[in-house]
């Protein structure tokens, strides 16, 4: 909902088109279903996200006139957010869990990667099948999938950039 996740989500877009590009002779079909699954992902939250719905209601209701707007602009903006952690959001959430899950997995089989990146990424995706709208325990177990996505990112990041000096 936030621009912090806007941006997430553009850039994993490009780390999955980086992975299918490295990966894509190790598993050609599941590497493209992966890819495709990622960009679907990432154009089912796009299309759920509100934040901009959300900023020009924040900005109408800081110069709305009487309790009345008030009220209508607080109204608005709660049922963005109901439907913000709906169907499409859900969605997205699982698609990219599903799509880390087979990268990972192609990841435990190949050369290039390490089986820590490949392990930490297998466990980030299973952590990513609750989503954080499921109640406390998604919300805790997306908090918690950020740990071993982070380090995934991390290792990802520095085998890419050791690709890009040997060539």
């Amino acid at each position: 909902m936030d621009l912090l996740l806007i941006v997430d989500y553009a850039l994993l877009g490009l780390v999955f088109l980086a992975l299918w590009a490295a990966l894509k002779r190790f598993n050609q079909s599941f590497m493209a279903i992966a890819l495709i699954l990622e960009l679907v992902a990432i154009t089912t939250y796009f299309a759920s996200t509100a934040a901009f719905e959300m900023l020009s209601l924040s900005n109408q209701y800081l110069i709305a006139t009487t309790d009345a707007e008030r009220s209508v602009l607080l109204a608005a903006g709660q049922t963005i957010l109901v439907i913000w952690v709906g169907t499409a959001f859900n969605v997205s959430y699982i698609l990219s869990a599903i799509a880390l899950l087979i990268v990972s997995i192609i990841m435990v089989r190949n050369p290039i990667f390490s089986k820590t990146t490949a392990y930490m990424g297998i466990l980030a995706s299973l952590l990513m099948f609750v989503p954080p709208t499921a109640g406390s325990m998604g919300v805790f177990l997306s908090l918690i999938s950020l740990i071993p996505t982070a380090i995934w990112l991390i290792l990802i990041a520095r085998k890419f950039f050791q690709l890009g000096r040997r060539e």
